[in-house]
């Protein structure tokens, strides 16, 4: 006989509480409960409550910060973020977090190249990967960096190893778009360098989500004969940071262009070594395991200025801001998912009704097929021909009816192609051409795009509505669908829905289901009277908003503004169910909220990807603020030769939409 004395009931059901919930199979169930001494009453007190279903995530809302005052102006001349996000559970639990802003560095910041070396963060270099040196202030001769970063992609690669990382390896590509001036303060550099585009691998902490700079890689960008005014940028499906080269340089006028001879000049050692065709197309970027990268540019995207595209789940539809004066809607469908090496270009026409009120009905968009090519075929037509080998560009009216009257990129022309040089016009002298096929080339500096995929809509974003798109104003076309009775300075975002099934203006299937086939204004800001600060658009709706990037998730339309009509430029979110706005974050006076990425998920956090450029560009509108504010933004970004790369966050940790 044991010696030992039985379990009690009590210490029974206290052994099972804290043991492991394992499956239990019909006979141990049945000797338990006999050991238990079984019944139906004790069934119930041995075996546990059925456990309650999980809360699970519901949705996202903002709570929009107040716009900053000269009552507190430190808060004018930095990045101000007052906005509480709050979590919403299926069980009607909720979990608010006060947000921040958490940047990896400041420009011109000397940081890890990853070799036991520094690097300069947004440092300039030329085809020989030599860094291109500013010498307008003598003495004082340094490196030109960027006070422009740009379009940035948070992503992860599949075995990814870098060293100096103790959590997990996340990386983030980011592009620089240009510098302002250079260290003398009188000489513009606007598009006289190279643009630069590097990799950061960023440690990610498991337990708080924070990420922490490791290394900072250059990227290498001889092998596509350099970068030409970055801007916007996005994350393709399959991985890739697709780029952009905005206001494609005039060929016609490249050689006597002051600006490209510049570029060139900075780039290559020469001011006429840099052929002006091998710019105003689509680069892509792939980072490596190592937190290296190699860079490809597509030609066959059509020439224009690319400001962010959108590709669309299917891996094959692309939809592009054309950011320019009298631009277009312009969609590429690729041969192959995740390859955008060859393809269909396509530009919509734009139907009656266009309206930018929001609650008027949709115009429709029928599409214009302008060709079809390969990359290679583009780049080797670029190499090869002559701009004056594809058409005749006339500034005045050469009384010849063989010329077509057209506007593009802001001016009128009068154009005569070249026989049999349609897809070379097409691909490389894509505006005109556009143009001159009677596509809808009435918008001016459209934007950022996005997509909604529950609800199968992109977003556009017009930064301002004027010139060509008003009526009577010389560079709009009568009858090309794009014809408003007033401008609108403060801009619109515009909404297209996307379907399949549709045939171009030729009768010609067109192999997409995310074509999109009608536009609508989503959201347009307003003008104003200037008020007591300097606005001249309300300062509680958007203004010229240029970023957009949607969240899935969290059902949330983020859009960053260009605004020379705000004071402080604001980076808001729009609930498109619940159709609230809100401010979210400030940036600093005179400066561009840019590099927008809404991140749903990596590794379980969530991440609004954010950067400022050109804090301080005093315009009019500033005047009541600039005596004050100027010393602050020149005391925080090194002069105003600096601006932030970094990302919106919760105070004290990173943000995850679940609960954990």
């Amino acid at each position: 006989m044991s010696n030992k004395s039985p379990l009690s009931r009590r210490q029974m059901l206290k052994f099972l509480a804290s043991a492991p919930m394992l499956p239990l199979g019909p006979a141990l169930a049945s000797s338990l409960l006999s050991g238990c001494g079984g019944g139906s009453d004790t069934v119930a007190a041995v075996l546990p409550e059925a456990p309650k279903t999980p809360a699970t995530f519901a949705s996202v809302s903002f709570t929009s910060m107040a716009a900053p005052t000269l009552a507190n102006a430190a808060s004018m001349a930095t990045t101000a973020v007052g906005s509480t996000m709050t979590v919403n559970f299926s069980d009607a639990s909720k979990l608010n977090l006060k947000l921040a802003y958490q940047p990896f560095f400041t420009t011109g910041d000397k940081v890890s190249d990853g070799k036991g070396g520094q690097i300069l963060a947004g440092g300039y270099y030329d085809i020989n990967n030599q860094p291109i040196i500013d010498t307008t202030v003598p003495g004082k001769e340094r490196q030109f960096f960027s006070d422009a970063p740009d379009g940035t992609s948070l992503l992860t690669v599949p075995n990814a190893n870098v060293a100096g990382v103790k959590g997990k390896p996340v990386f983030a590509v980011v592009q620089f778009e240009y510098t302002t001036w250079a260290q003398d303060g009188t000489t513009g550099m606007y598009g006289k360098l190279p643009s630069p585009i590097a990799v950061l691998t960023l440690d990610q902490d498991p337990s708080t989500g924070k990420l922490s700079l490791v290394k900072y890689h250059n990227v290498d960008t001889s092998s596509v004969n350099g970068l030409w005014i970055t801007c916007g940028a996005s994350l393709s499906p399959w991985g890739t940071h697709l780029s952009s080269e905005e206001y494609e340089p005039n060929a016609f006028t490249a050689a006597s262009d002051a600006q490209f001879k510049a570029f060139s000049k900075n780039l290559y050692g020469s001011e006429t070594a840099a052929n002006p065709y091998n710019y105003g197309h689509l680069p892509e970027v792939t980072v490596n395991t190592d937190g290296t990268a190699s860079i490809k540019k597509h030609y066959c995207l059509g020439r224009i200025s690319h400001e962010l595209v959108q590709v669309m789940p299917d891996n094959r539809t692309v939809l592009m801001g054309d950011d320019a004066t009298n631009s277009g809607y312009f969609v590429f469908v690729a041969d192959k998912e995740k390859d955008l090496s060859a393809g269909t270009l396509y530009v919509a026409q734009v139907g009656t009704g266009f309206s930018l009120d929001p609650a008027a009905t949709a115009a429709p968009l029928t599409w214009i097929k302008l060709g079809t090519a390969t990359s290679n075929e583009i780049k080797q037509l670029a190499a090869t021909l002559k701009p004056t080998d594809i058409m005749d560009v006339k500034t005045a009216d050469p009384q010849d009816a063989t010329y077509t009257k057209v506007t593009a990129n802001g001016k009128v022309e009068w154009i005569k192609l070249v026989s049999g040089m349609e897809k070379a016009a097409a691909f490389l002298e894509t505006h005109r051409y556009a143009s001159l096929v009677g596509a809808s080339m009435g918008f001016t500096k459209m934007e950022g795009t996005t997509v909604n995929i529950k609800d199968k809509v992109a977003y556009s974003a017009l930064q301002n509505c004027q010139t060509s798109m008003v009526a009577g104003n010389a560079l709009n076309v009568p009858g090309n669908g794009v014809s408003l009775s007033a401008k609108l300075d403060a801009g619109a975002v515009m909404a297209l829905n996307l379907k399949g099934g549709l045939k171009d203006t030729a009768g010609a299937a067109i192999n997409s289901e995310w074509m999109p086939v009608d536009i609508k204004a989503l959201i347009a800001g307003q003008d104003i009277s200037a008020d007591a600060l300097g606005n001249t658009a309300n300062p509680n709706m958007v203004a010229n908003p240029d970023n957009l990037k949607f969240s899935e998730k969290m059902r949330t339309l983020f859009i960053g503004e260009d605004s020379g009509q705000h004071v402080n430029n604001f980076l808001w979110a729009y609930n498109v169910d619940t159709k609230t706005l809100s401010r979210i974050m400030s940036i600093p006076a005179g400066g561009e909220s840019t590099g927008l990425h809404a991140v749903d998920e990596i590794n379980g956090w969530t991440y609004i990807m954010s950067n400022f450029q050109h804090a301080g560009d005093w315009g009019s509108i500033h005047n009541n603020v600039k005596a004050t504010l100027d010393p602050l933004i020149k005391a925080n970004y090194k002069d105003k030769f600096a601006a932030a790369v970094g990302y919106l966050t919760a105070d004290t940790a990173a943000i995850q939409l679940s609960k954990a």
